[in-house]
């Protein structure tokens, strides 16, 4: 990077200075954590990095007389890779660890830097943080998944021959009674599902309180069991205030349950990272993303679901809500691009943490599995709530049919051609039509 062509003066309300820039190759990535933003702003890319990087570390808007020579030479945040023209482009921006309070505060100090007040800053129109990289000494910090795909798959009893896991999520999303949901779960086991989670917006109402419902869905679960032989996961949402949390959990195990669910989002980060690492249920922690995307959503401004998938697998998240390759949350190439990336993300070899199980999911159905089996490969959880439900049939039938569409997908068999010998799948198929990934 060159000089600023402003230092020491302010540019469009915001303080210059070339201690907030560095060379590529003078940035060590085991000793920064590294950011990389899209950027529009009249103020040209350069001086928009800076501006970040003065923001989000020692600087402000103006010059100050408080900073001294220590502060200066080894706490700045600096810019030091830019690639684009007329103000709108990428920006890569790294932090030194000694900035950070990881021990102490942990992902929340990392966000309040990489992720805080940079999105407010006037002088830029759009800002997206699309990625972070963390150096070993952060990565070791965090616990990571428990279980990873490996355990996952040890306890449903797929290690041996893997193949995608078929999840169900119980509709309606919310006012079925106990006995109710246990019938629902049954059914969705008996059809050959090997996960089931509570919706993200149930998890103690009146009309279905989480322990006689966790009480009755894993008796069923075990009724199930002794007829197919085959284990299933049942997540149960524990998500709430923190006070109320940990009881929730212990509740849950008390009654026999075998996966917990948070949604992460929702409840903060940090949260997430205190419950994880005070507390050990050992079970697989399932993580829903819901509210993601009122900041994921818009590509020009606010936070990619990737950093967010990164930060999932440090905090122990053994199962990670992505979006799908195909469905009601499908979307673009340049969001199927991200996706590959948050996929990569969660699976890769990442300073010994176990990879998480990626989960596609919304408005799933059996016509859809070969395309996301093409996208997600044989490590993945299939989602379908609606696409199981809706069966013209019932539940059993729907969780069949895309039992079937796993199938017919590992084998390399049409659908078209499998459901001619599957009923279960022809009727699907004659509801919902396929779709092809490159159709989506």
């Amino acid at each position: 990077m060159g000089r600023a062509k402003g230092k020491g003066k302010t540019k469009m309300g915001m303080y210059m200075d070339d201690i907030f820039l560095s060379r590529p190759e003078a940035i060590d990535p085991e000793k920064y954590i590294t950011a990389k933003y899209f950027v529009e702003s009249p103020m040209g890319l350069q001086s928009a990095g800076i501006a970040i990087a003065t923001e989000e570390s020692i600087g402000t808007w103006t010059e100050i007389g408080t900073t001294n020579d220590w502060v200066k030479s080894r706490l700045p945040a600096r810019l030091f890779k830019t690639k684009g023209k007329r103000g709108s482009g990428l920006v890569h921006i790294a932090y030194p660890l000694e900035l950070f309070d990881v021990e102490t505060s942990g992902i929340a100090n990392i966000l309040s830097m990489v992720a805080g007040n940079l999105f407010g800053l006037t002088a830029i129109k759009n800002v997206r943080l699309l990625d972070i990289e963390f150096p070993k000494a952060v990565v070791e910090h965090f616990p990571g998944p428990r279980f990873g795909i490996e355990g996952v798959r040890k306890i449903v009893g797929t290690d041996r021959k893997p193949r995608p896991h078929l999840g169900t999520i119980v509709k309606p999303k919310v006012g079925l009674d106990p006995d109710q949901t246990a019938k629902v779960c049954y059914e969705a086991a008996m059809g050959g599902v090997d996960f089931i989670k509570d919706d993200e917006t149930l998890v103690n109402q009146v009309f279905c309180p989480l322990e006689a419902r966790v009480s009755k869905v894993m008796g069923a679960l075990d009724r199930a069991k002794s007829e197919t032989g085959q284990k299933v996961l049942f997540a149960v949402n524990v998500t709430g205030a923190p006070n109320k949390m940990v009881r929730l959990a212990e509740v849950a195990m008390d009654n026999g349950a075998n996966t917990l669910m948070l949604d992460i989002v929702i409840l903060g980060l940090p949260t997430v990272e205190w419950f994880l690492k005070d507390y050990d249920f050992k079970v697989p922690i399932h993580m829903h993303r819901a509210m993601h995307a009122a900041f994921t959503r818009n590509p020009k401004h606010g936070i990619s679901m990737l950093p967010i998938a990164k930060i999932a697998r440090m905090l122990g998240g053994d199962q990670l809500h992505t979006g799908s390759g195909a469905g009601k949350m499908g979307s673009d190439e340049e969001r199927k691009h991200e996706l590959y990336m948050i996929l990569e993300s969660l699976k890769k070899e990442w300073h010994g943490l176990k990879p998480t199980f990626p989960v596609a999911s919304g408005g799933i159905h059996p016509g859809l599995v070969p395309a996301n089996f093409a996208f997600f490969g044989v490590d993945f959880v299939i989602n379908a709530g609606g696409g199981i439900h809706g069966h013209p049939r019932g539940t059993r039938a729907g969780a069949a049919a895309m039992k079937q569409a796993i199938d017919a997908s590992m084998k390399g068999v049409p659908l078209g051609d499998y459901a001619r010998t599957h009923r279960e799948l022809a009727e699907a198929l004659e509801k919902w039509g396929e779709k092809r990934l490159s159709e989506d």
